[in-house]
């Protein structure tokens, strides 16, 4: 089953009795899993796990729900906040669907907008806090991905919370897409509610009541995400108005493609055919001759990816066309106190 597949038919738009039946078997599914999650916080909450504390603050930044709620531009947000501040940040992932041997997509993004920071890959993030602290001098810590990582303790929580699909289709994976139940929101020291103009006051609303419902205490700050440039293929930044009202063939292998498409169409461009891959796809030459035939039948002017698809194509030839990735950048919507209350008090732990 293909990831388009498997979320119609856990946001239940897929009908019928054979969806029914399958949302049944991953409801079935789902509760062997939520025990062994409420078993493992349990453990870490009594203290039957241990949290490895390191020398210096630790940010975590993750989600309680699976992929597409904004962390890489979150976190080079937060990275680059730390270096402004006279700060040596490091950035440590697990290295999601990196090729062996290879970075993946989030930390060669992640280079590019946070140039000069060290990322260590590595599953296992007490040593990675190690490798951090002991060869590239890193007086703070920025987890990428974190929230259910419990293993290593952590200073400030941030939790991300996506307005266009905040609970996951309100089901713990894998009927739907939460990782863990809402409850675990409590842990957090700071919820920040991304993609917020996306959406409408009444949803945010919702989402804020629903976060303080479950009885987490922390601020709530809103952000969003614009499109500020446009990257070529060999790195060369372009005006964002470059293709505003042009046509264009836009795909991405990311968690969310339809806020993508949102972006594209609130910087003015047309889109004249959209192409959703699975997430952290691989682009092969297939892929590529599919975006080539698009653009041909299209006569667009550009394709247009997500920096996370651009840094994984090589140079090519597309049908004659440029192919562009969107830069986006985070804006703080409200709650910019907050989040620097947060962080400038989470500098001050250690």
């Amino acid at each position: 089953m293909d990831e388009a597949s498997f979320k119609a038919i856990v946001s239940g738009k897929r009908r019928g009795l054979p969806a029914s039946l399958l949302r049944s078997l991953l409801a079935a599914a789902s509760l062997p899993y939520r025990l062994g999650m409420g078993l493992r916080n349990a453990a870490f909450d009594r203290g039957w796990k241990r949290s490895h504390s390191a020398s210096v603050p630790v940010i975590s930044i993750g989600n309680v729900t699976t992929g597409g709620t904004g962390k890489t531009p979150f976190v080079a947000y937060v990275v680059n906040w730390l270096v402004q501040h006279g700060r040596r940040p490091a950035i440590l992932s697990r290295g999601y669907r990196a090729l062996d041997g290879q970075a993946n997509d989030e930390k060669l993004v992640l280079d590019r907008l946070c140039p000069g920071v060290p990322h260590i890959q590595n599953r296992d993030r007490v040593a990675g806090a190690r490798t951090a602290i002991e060869q590239h001098a890193a007086d703070s810590l920025v987890l990428d991905d974190a929230f259910q990582h419990r293993r290593i303790a952590r200073d400030l929580d941030i939790v991300l919370v996506d307005a266009l699909n905040p609970w996951g289709f309100g089901h713990l994976l894998p009927r739907g897409l939460l990782r863990e139940p809402i409850a675990g929101l409590r842990r957090a020291g700071l919820v920040v509610i991304t993609r917020s103009d996306q959406a409408t006051p009444e949803t945010l609303r919702e989402i804020a009541t629903r976060v303080r419902s479950v009885g987490c205490v922390a601020p709530i700050v809103e952000t969003a995400f614009p499109a500020t440039q446009l990257v070529s293929n060999q790195g060369a930044p372009r005006p964002l108005q470059d293709l505003c009202g042009q046509p264009v063939v836009a795909f991405c292998g990311i968690g969310n493609p339809g806020a993508f498409r949102l972006v594209l169409e609130s910087a003015g461009m047309q889109i004249a055919r959209f192409h959703a891959f699975p997430d952290h796809h691989h682009f092969g030459p297939a892929d590529l001759d599919v975006i080539r035939e698009s653009l041909r039948q299209t006569g667009a002017a550009a394709a247009v990816a997500t920096e996370k698809d651009l840094v994984k194509i090589p140079p090519s030839d597309l049908a004659g066309r440029p192919l562009y990735a969107v830069r986006i950048e985070t804006q703080i919507r409200t709650g910019a106190s907050d989040l620097e209350q947060c962080l400038t008090d989470c500098l001050t732990r250690k």
